[in-house]
């Protein structure tokens, strides 16, 4: 027992030199590393990199690069979904290194002796070193947004470096913190970026109809509307489909309608679907055309806005090629709006307009007024900004309106109609989304106009308590009547807008498309694994 006892202490004791030698020697390797860099002369550096450093203190430069992607527009959804991401990465970084890893270690920061004095912090940090948090939220950050946006990947990469660099540079950290912090901030972003697109929609619960399988996107005519997406996304149509045909609309060759119309047409001579890339707009054009020469619509994500694409779960352009390779489809409900048979706009003889349709949601009221000057604005100052011009002029200026719904006179700042049931996710503010996109409803929604109607509405809608407002009103049904509609109202449909005519009358009568939506293996109509 005793020789047992004394081999297992010098196995002990070898393994515990092997470990010191381990550590003496990368200590040696970390701090002779440290006074290189401090010893060496950087040019121009001495007036960059500690106001960098500086500006990355509670991670104020990220926050500030996020509201310029997110303001921007330039790189679309995908680019601001992943400033969002960035933001969350930095959050959980910051956990991470603060709570376990400086408290865990306890490593003191290095000696200035060697460091010039022109180079040092003037507030130097009074935390442990170990890891570095600055290069752990630049590091989680720019690799967030380059997961989500390579444009952006590629702009924010250098900066989140030289952040990284700053900290060894102006002495506060040794190459050791630097590096681990920058390896937790990475795997912070992934982390969430895991954790997220994990949370898939609940998929609408509907059976599946008869659709065509067109692998790689054969047989699919794709229209692009080129000021919908960046040139990142269109190129991530040609990977996910390459044997699609993919036409670019140009506005000074025609109506996008009229290309829309022609590839239609040409899919339904082929046996093939219609595929559209852009925003509601675009997306409410293609579905017209579909319905009109009978074709199944295929939705990619892309545009400022693209709330169809959202419900059928459709995030990337390799979402929806894996349901055209199976031929996965839903039925959609499409809504037409018009003048109602024996209105007085007939009575009078007038010429009858066309009827309108939407796949999403319609309105009378503020939200087009906030549609066309967040329009005016967008090209000037991006689509996020113009949004929020809009919001202030709108809460500004707007005043409610006279009409007759179903034959009932009531005075409202907003009417808002949804194609389907919304149902709001998680039980809180926003979210809201269709599970079932052709249950034959109306969501109706009405704002009732009246002293502070528009604070209170949002002050419920941040609380999450939009149902309980006593200005909100909601119910659902298979058909809408409207009149008195005063004249110059405005009423937008699918992010368009358009004068409204006197009397309207929302119903289904204009059929269901059939609409591509990757589906989980439970629900493709195949047998459920045992157990």
């Amino acid at each position: 027992m005793e020789t047992h006892r004394g081999a297992s202490g010098s196995v002990s004791a070898g393994a515990e030199g092997v470990r010191g030698t381990v550590i003496r020697t990368l200590s040696a390797w970390d701090r002779t590393l440290f006074r290189t860099v401090a010893l060496r002369h950087w040019p121009r550096g001495e007036g960059v990199l500690p106001r960098l450093s500086r500006t990355a203190d509670h991670s104020k430069l990220w926050l500030g690069t996020a509201a310029a992607i997110v303001l921007s527009g330039v790189g679309g959804p995908r680019a601001r979904r992943g400033a969002l991401r960035g933001l969350a990465s930095i959050a959980v970084t910051s956990a991470v290194v603060n709570t376990v890893g400086k408290g865990a270690f306890g490593r003191t920061r290095p000696v200035l002796d060697d460091v010039p004095v022109i180079r040092r912090l003037k507030r130097l940090p009074t935390s442990t070193s170990f890891p570095s948090g600055h290069s752990a939220s630049a590091a989680a950050f720019a690799t967030a947004v380059a997961l989500e946006s390579r444009g952006w990947g590629v702009a924010v990469a250098p900066v989140a470096a030289s952040v990284a660099f700053s900290r060894v540079y102006t002495g506060v950290h040794y190459p050791s913190d630097v590096l681990v912090g920058s390896a937790l901030g990475t795997a912070a972003a992934f982390g969430v970026r895991a954790v997220l697109d994990a949370r898939r929609p609940v998929p609408p619960a509907q059976p599946l109809v008869a659709a065509p399988a067109l692998p790689e996107g054969r047989g699919l005519s794709v229209v692009v509307n080129p000021g919908s997406g960046s040139a990142s996304a269109a190129r991530e149509i040609g990977e996910a489909l390459p044997a699609a045909r993919v036409v670019h609309w140009d506005p000074d060759a025609g109506p996008l309608t009229e290309l829309l119309a022609d590839e239609a047409r040409r899919a339904a001579e082929e046996g093939g679907a219609l595929g559209v890339f852009g925003g509601d707009g675009t997306v409410n054009a293609g579905a017209r055309a579909a319905l009109r020469y009978g074709v199944p619509l295929a939705v990619l994500p892309g545009g400022t806005h693209n709330h169809l694409a959202l419900d059928l779960g459709i995030g990337r352009c390799a979402d929806l090629a894996d349901a055209l390779a199976s031929g996965h489809a839903i039925a959609v409900d499409m809504v037409r709006f018009a003048p109602p048979r024996g209105s007085r706009r007939q009575a009078e003889g007038a010429t009858p307009s066309e009827p309108g349709y939407f796949v999403n949601t319609f309105s009378l009221g503020a939200y087009g007024d906030l549609v066309e000057v967040r329009d005016r604005w967008r090209d000037r100052i991006g689509p996020w900004a113009a949004g929020l011009v809009a919001a202030v002029h709108v809460l500004r200026h707007s005043r409610p309106f006279e009409v007759r719904v179903n034959g009932r006179r009531r005075s409202l700042w907003l009417l808002f109609v949804g194609n389907c049931s919304y149902h709001t996710v998680g039980g809180g503010p926003g979210g809201a989304r269709r599970f079932n996109l052709s249950d034959g409803m109306l969501d109706i929604h009405l704002v009732r106009a009246g002293r502070w109607a528009r604070t209170r509405l949002v002050a419920s809608a941040l609380a999450g308590v939009l149902h309980r407002s006593p200005v909100h009103a909601a119910a659902r049904g298979r058909r809408l009547h409207l009149a008195g509609i005063p004249e110059g109202t405005l009423c937008s449909y699918d992010g368009e807008t358009a004068p409204s005519a006197p009397a309207l009358l929302l119903d289904k009568s204009a059929g269901t498309l059939t609409v591509y939506r990757p589906l989980p293996a439970w629900l493709n109509g195949s047998a459920l694994p045992d157990g």
